[in-house]
């Protein structure tokens, strides 16, 4: 089972910029809330920012990773 810190890592290897904080909802390794934020959201519907993060893992999403809430910013929201 992934962790809150493995998710972290990945999301923000994968994205420019990004920081995240990863919470494992459950204390079980399914269910996480993940706060991304990155300047390569600039620009993106909110739609295609958690399709950035969600790319991130593919078909580990429904899977492994049962559940994942993600709330996305850039760096310039409050």
């Amino acid at each position: 089972m992934p962790t809150a810190q493995d998710l972290k890592q990945r999301i923000e290897t994968a994205i420019p910029g990004a920081s995240a904080e990863v919470e494992d909802l459950t204390g079980g390794g399914d269910h996480f809330r993940a706060v991304v934020v990155s300047d390569a959201f600039a620009g993106q519907s909110r739609l295609d920012q958690h399709r950035m993060v969600y790319d991130v893992f593919g078909e580990e999403v429904g899977g492994p990773i049962h559940a994942l809430s993600i709330t996305t910013q850039t760096g310039r929201e409050p």
